[in-house]
């Protein structure tokens, strides 16, 4: 069994655009399309088995159709894709919108600090956390050499403030400073994520990062569409890890968390 826990998908007419917008945010190629008729067909190829499918609100005015469009996404592939929410500081009704992602169907939320331009610890963010802990988990986007919003200690802040909310840290819990976010975050109760991380680091330092933080609270994760799972794999196979821990990182863990 293998799940993806970290992949975006995007509706077909906006894709490109979408995927366009997030390749030139960090100077990347953005080597396929953000469709989910592509995640599923690279998944197929690689033999994984589930998908977590989110996309992030830029502004608070995306939000209710972005939820809808993964809520449906979700309906129409049931047996493949476990589905999160959007949610945006802004937004006038957040427990509302909470609520009615629950109703979909959707099992987690996703925000992106660096993307949608608040700080991890701000008063606003803070709304959500209150209105999902103890409830949903979120998936946080952490870390950016470029950015304060995301830094790795507001998350550990969060966490501190929040002690039933289950966050999972994205890339590591500090995308391009690992070993920064490891030294502020791994004595702290989180899941973290391997997404957009094993093509800069080696499988002996990813080895390192897996143990720093626990082999049971890591997810195996691919960014899609910035990556591919068959390339995802291939790296995550070459980290000197034991069948044990494998097992955990592709699906135990993150099913124990989504109860799935």
């Amino acid at each position: 069994m293998i799940i993806d826990a970290h992949a975006h998908i995007f509706p077909e007419k906006i894709a490109d655009k979408a995927v366009a917008g997030i390749g030139s945010f960090y100077d990347l190629n953005m080597a396929f399309d953000g469709k989910l008729s592509t995640l599923i067909d690279i998944g197929d190829k690689a033999g994984v088995d589930k998908f977590v499918v989110q996309s992030v609100a830029t502004t608070e005015a995306q939000v209710e159709s972005i939820n809808t469009f993964i809520a449906d996404s979700v309906k129409s592939n049931p047996d493949r894709l476990i589905g999160f929410a959007t949610m945006h500081p802004n937004y006038a009704d957040i427990q509302g919108e909470i609520d009615r992602a629950v109703s979909m169907g959707l099992k987690g939320v996703k925000i992106h600090p660096d993307f949608q331009h608040f700080e991890i610890d701000c008063k606003e963010a803070y709304k959500i956390y209150e209105c999902i802990e103890g409830r949903l988990p979120i998936l946080v986007h952490t870390g950016d050499f470029r950015y304060e919003w995301s830094k790795p200690e507001r998350m550990a802040k969060v966490i501190d403030d929040f002690p039933k909310l289950d966050v999972i840290g994205a890339h590591f819990g500090g995308w391009s400073v690992w070993e920064h976010a490891t030294d502020v975050l791994s004595k702290k109760r989180m899941w973290v994520d391997t997404s957009s991380s094993l093509y800069a680091l080696s499988p002996d330092k990813a080895a390192e990062l897996i143990r720093t933080y626990g082999a049971e609270k890591v997810l195996f994760g691919t960014d899609f569409p910035m990556w591919s799972a068959l390339s995802e794999l291939e790296m995550f196979n070459k980290i000197p890890l034991t069948d044990e821990e494998r097992e955990l990182i592709l699906h135990k863990n993150i099913e124990n968390l989504l109860k799935v």
